[in-house]
């Protein structure tokens, strides 16, 4: 009898036990079961903490670090996976495709090994698949493309081998391809790219591929930045067809074995000669080889004729040749140096002013350097945009679009982020949100309308975050949804030019000391002619004054606010009233009054109906550095009036000027200490009173101006 209740006690606590763990296991939804096969599916260490949250126990995944979660009919179910550059090191498990509603999944820049398993592409709400930067192998997924609305694929920089299949052409949808960096062998599938009407990006640079260039890649029309095909082994001619993608397309075919002449219509003519290096049979410009002269001194060309040379009388043959070789020799040194200087120039205007790289987060001093870049559009290739969502449904859903490669985390991420009104204007709500990761950035909400008009939106948002100098702020990131419209970009941290020179309640201030006052004139004078003459679309500004020049915590300026009008306009906001800057921080803090006349504007500007034009921009430019040297507002509020506001300041220096008064009759009190800096305050004055001409014509450009003032001071 005592054996028997002890089997049924044993019985009993098995069956409780039994209970108790299956009911915990079975507390946690599906989406986190399937999660669970990742954490099983890496290595971790004994320190690691990336899954230090992920608890079975838990009831939903969503609170679980890397996992975002949308609400679809009530249940929250997991949309996306970011757990990129944690150093995992394992397999992707096939239990992931069980995840119906996961849209972005970024496991980039980690150690995982294996193949992708065809179960992944099960997940059909799939639109973003970042695996780069990972030691994947295997062939390229044929059925990857069974995803309906794929619109960003980077498989770059693994060692993923083998033919890309044709299937590629049921990728309708795909924005971007990236493949670079792995050992796919055999020929770019052709047939596949005239029906991918969204691709924007393709590069498969640095693989395997051989045979020829398709002739449909000339028909991706949405293409843009590069076409990247370079260190491959594709042979024969360039196709005449690329010629037809859009003239903003850069190619890049180096290192191929391409040969005969490059085709010489369409977007051929904007190439440089680097698009084309090392294919030694090609010929033609921009490369320095003529193709009559690779045609002539090609022994298998049945048409070479041999050259003869009658000597002249009194010379030798060996003389003859002698002479020619030197002549020759001589040619092709002055043609070096002419290359050589050509390229270090275009290097030059590349550099300090033009193309500054910036750490995402962070300040950079803008230095003394000399405005070069007036040679054409600047190319660069920074951008990389993770998160683009340019189909209909996207539109519907809403997406995060990033225009700089810098800018790495979700949505997610910044919906949750801690948030603080900065100010409201006609130009929308600016916050300031702080990042997880302690960044500060600054987030613009624009108007709810313009839902028709999203490309009109994306091109403008693309121009201006294409443009990247140390004094102009830089937009990383853009949101779009119907009722929703966003821009995010870097935050300035030490407030405006107009609260730097007249504190916060509007009285003067003197912590600005000269040295600084010329550092900010020439960091926004390089920044405005950059916009003018190197940004992509040669911008004109609109409204330059104290307030659209923000500062960093060492002073130096930040140009803010420069497309923006065109973009309130497209999404439905009354953009006429002036407030918060893109970037910014104090300028927020009380908008402009409406009835405030705007003094920085150029003469011909306060016309009705005029356009905005450089010339304008050279005179509110002119009017704010006068602002700077006297210390005095072109600003006068109808409700006060003090001796710090002159409505037109221009006409009361140039006045002081005609009239001889003293220099300590003009200039800001702050500054009479510093005597020392006497030649450089009249050098100022004398550039600023020539953009504040009133006839436009007689205004130098901005090029100009800033060239001017970097020989001024040290």
């Amino acid at each position: 009898m005592v054996m028997v209740m002890v089997e049924k006690s044993l019985l009993f606590l098995l069956l409780f036990f039994n209970f108790h763990f299956t009911f915990r296991v079975l507390a946690l939804s599906p989406d986190g079961l399937s999660l669970l096969s990742l954490k099983s599916a890496v290595d971790q260490s004994p320190d690691s903490s990336v899954f230090s949250d992920w608890n079975e126990n838990d009831s939903t995944p969503c609170q679980w670090s890397g996992i975002s979660c949308m609400n679809v009919s009530g249940d929250s179910r997991v949309v996306g996976i970011a757990l990129s550059g944690k150093n995992l090191r394992g397999y992707i498990p096939s239990e992931l495709g069980s995840l119906v509603y996961l849209r972005r999944l970024n496991l980039h820049n980690n150690n995982l090994y294996g193949s992708i398993p065809e179960q992944l592409f099960n997940a059909t709400s799939l639109h973003s698949l970042f695996l780069y930067s990972n030691n994947l192998s295997g062939p390229f997924p044929p059925s990857i493309c069974n995803i309906p609305r794929l619109q960003n694929l980077d498989l770059s920089n693994n060692s993923l081998a083998g033919p890309v299949p044709d299937e590629l052409r049921n990728c309708k949808q795909l924005q971007r391809l990236i493949l670079a960096r792995n050992q796919f062998d055999g020929e770019i599938p052709s047939g596949v790219w005239s029906g991918m009407d969204n691709l924007v990006q393709l590069d498969l640079s640095s693989n395997d591929f051989s045979g020829s260039i398709p002739e449909d890649l000339g028909e991706l029309k949405t293409l843009s930045g590069t076409l990247n095909l370079s260190f491959n082994h594709l042979s024969g001619k360039i196709p005449k067809t690329l010629g037809d993608l859009p003239v903003t397309v850069s190619f890049d075919l180096r290192s191929n074995n391409l040969s005969g002449s490059i085709p010489q219509t369409g977007s051929f003519a904007n190439q440089g000669p680097t698009a084309f290096l090392n294919n030694p049979e090609l010929c033609g410009f921009p490369l320095q080889k003529s193709c009559e002269n690779s045609e002539r001194g090609s022994p298998g060309n049945p048409d070479s004729k041999p050259s003869y040379i009658t000597p002249r009388k009194g010379l030798s043959a060996g003389l003859i040749i002698l002479i020619s070789a030197a002549d020759a020799a001589g040619v092709a040194f002055i043609g070096l140096v002419i290359v050589y200087v050509y390229w270090r120039r275009k290097d030059s205007s590349n550099g300090c002013s033009c193309t500054s790289k910036r750490k995402f987060g962070g300040n950079q001093k803008d230095g003394l350097c000399n405005f070069p870049c007036m040679n054409g559009n600047d190319k660069n290739e920074e951008s990389e945009m993770e998160e683009p969502e340019n189909s209909d449904r996207s539109r519907e859903e809403g997406g995060l679009v990033a225009v700089d490669k810098g800018f790495t985390f979700e949505l997610d991420e910044l919906l949750r982020a801690s948030a603080y009104v900065l100010g409201k204007s006609g130009l929308g709500i600016v916050y300031k949100v702080v990042l997880g990761n302690g960044i500060p950035v600054a987030v613009r909400r624009l108007g709810e309308g313009g839902e028709q008009r999203y490309k009109e939106f994306a091109a403008e948002v693309q121009a201006i975050g294409r443009v990247k100098h140390p004094n102009i702020v830089k937009l990383r990131a853009y949101y779009w949804a119907p009722d929703e419209k966003l821009l995010i970009s870097d935050f300035i941290s030490n407030g405006n030019l107009a609260s730097a020179l007249r504190g916060k309640n509007g009285q003067p201030s003197s912590s600005l000391s000269w040295s600084t006052r010329l550092r900010i004139t020439k960091g926004t004078a390089r920044g405005l002619a950059y916009l003018h003459e190197c940004s992509p679309r040669k911008f004109v500004h609109g409204d330059i004054k104290p307030s659209n020049i923000l500062l960093d915590n060492d002073f130096h300026p930040h140009i803010s606010d420069f497309g923006l009008n065109r973009l309130i306009s497209i999404t439905g906001n009354n953009p006429s009233s002036s407030g918060g800057l893109i970037g910014g921080a104090f300028s927020y803090l009380k908008s402009v009054q409406t009835d405030r006349t705007n003094n920085y504007c150029a003469p011909e500007a306060r016309a009705p109906g005029g356009r905005p034009t450089q010339k304008w921009d050279v005179y509110s430019f002119g009017v704010m550095v006068l602002e700077l040297l006297t210390g005095k507002s072109p600003e006068l509020s109808p409700n006060t009036s003090t001796s710090l506001e002159i409505p037109d300041l221009v006409r009361w220096v140039r006045k002081g000027f005609e009239e001889a008064k003293p220099l300590s009759d003009l200039v800001d009190p702050a500054l009479l200490q510093e005597v020392h800096a006497k030649k450089e305050v009249l050098a100022v004055f004398h550039v600023a009173l020539a953009c504040t001409e009133s006839d436009p014509e007689v205004r130098p450009r901005m090029k100009t101006v800033s060239e001017s003032f970097d020989r001024i001071g040290s």
